[in-house]
């Protein structure tokens, strides 16, 4: 049981380093490479719509044949090709294709393996944290490498650091456990069902609308970095600070992650989302944006974790493996589009300031949601006890 916890473990910390490479420095590759914001954000928004196909189609091909760990293999192994050959081409229409394939191959692993955690830490007795969190420091610890190795080695690098930690990711992989068959038969009506729901259409509207400032920051940070006079080994210190500020928030869920909380938990992320990324747009020097990072702490963190156990309190069992898709879809995918190709015309037209003005206001949106429906819930919770 140990070893096959620690094997989950080891996995998480080696994809979320994969996870790192891509979403984190390929915008800067890229920027290297001669591509301008624009281009950069239809390379993304692009992905976004690949991801769109490609997560649902693997987390349903997960749930009907009744297995997690095979099928993230299979990505695994793909991925870890691809992006070898992705960190090694400068032609447009190559990065562009190579991008693509990516996208379809290492995304969907995301939701897959969130659900392999999940419900790995729910039949062994270990809180979801204990596991999650170190993704987290995989995240952090290559973003600090990765800085470092492309402003010592070039941009190119990085294809034989990604091939590297993929090998060691499929190592990992194929030592680590499978998640438990649900025990119930997957039903197309009780999907439908839970996705025709007033307040799970709510749920999912307030995801994407939190997740599109995330998003644009996600692809844009380094950009933004750069222009104002930083360099990756900067991309790699701020990515470090977020990500291994994750570390302990994810360690300690047992213990602030209360069941029925959940929404008052992400109109808090949503507040402090909105204070980061408003006080981005003001900052003019590259090591205080850096700084500025640490608030991920109290944003993505919360926000994610707390969406992750709202939503399995709702979905029907058998389609938890989907359900988790559907978030990660809202969050990477369907909001990955619009923070992309928006957030690429913004930084284009009006620079970055108005840019991360506009994700403030996006932020405070997503908040005085996230509060309207903690306020709704408790209010039929109190109707129902009333009964």
């Amino acid at each position: 049981m140990r070893q096959g916890t620690s094997t989950l473990k080891a996995y998480n910390f080696l994809y979320f380093s994969l996870l790192a490479m891509f979403v984190s420095f390929m915008p800067v590759y890229l920027d290297q490479k001669g591509l301008t914001p624009m281009q950069i954000g239809l390379i993304t928004g692009t992905g976004g719509f690949v991801t769109i196909i490609a997560q649902p189609l693997w987390g349903m091909i997960s749930d009907r044949l009744r297995t997690v760990r095979k099928i993230m293999l299979l990505l695994t192994v793909c991925s870890a090709v691809i992006g070898y050959f992705l960190y090694g081409t400068a032609s447009f229409p190559l990065l562009l294709g190579l991008a693509m394939l990516l996208y379809f191959c290492l995304m969907p692993i995301d939701p897959l393996l969130e659900s392999l955690n999940f419900r790995t830490a729910e039949s062994r007795g270990v809180s979801y944290g204990s596991i999650r969190t170190y993704g987290a420091f995989g995240y952090a610890v290559m973003s600090l490498a990765v800085g470092y190795i492309m402003s010592g080695f070039g941009a190119s690098s990085l294809g034989l650091t990604f091939a590297a930690v993929g090998a060691l990711c499929l190592l990992a992989g194929f030592l680590m456990p499978d998640a438990d068959a649900s025990g119930e038969p997957v039903r197309l009506a009780s999907l439908a069902g839970f996705l025709r729901n007033r307040q799970t259409a709510l749920f999912l509207l307030l995801i994407f609308i939190s997740a599109v400032p995330q998003r644009v920051n996600d692809t844009f940070l380094g950009v933004y970095i750069g222009s104002l006079g930083g360099g990756p080994e900067l991309l790699g210190q701020a990515w470090f600070l977020a990500a291994g500020s994750e570390i302990a928030v994810f360690a300690l869920s047992f213990w602030w992650l209360r069941r029925g909380r959940e929404l008052l938990l992400i109109s808090i992320a949503g507040f402090f989302y909105f204070i980061r990324f408003f006080l981005s747009a003001w900052i003019t020097e590259p090591f205080g944006l850096v700084l500025l990072q640490l608030l991920q702490i109290i944003t993505f963190p919360v926000f994610y974790s707390a969406a992750i156990q709202y939503l399995y309190r709702i979905v029907p069992q058998e389609w938890r493996a989907t359900g988790q898709t559907v978030l990660a879809l809202l969050f990477f995918g369907v909001s990955g589009i619009v923070a992309s190709y928006a957030g690429g015309w913004l930084f284009d037209r009006f620079g970055g300031q108005t840019m991360y003005v506009t994700m403030s206001g996006l932020s405070l949106l997503g908040l005085l949601l996230g509060l309207a429906l903690a306020r709704s819930r408790s209010s039929r919770a109190l109707s129902d006890e009333g009964r």
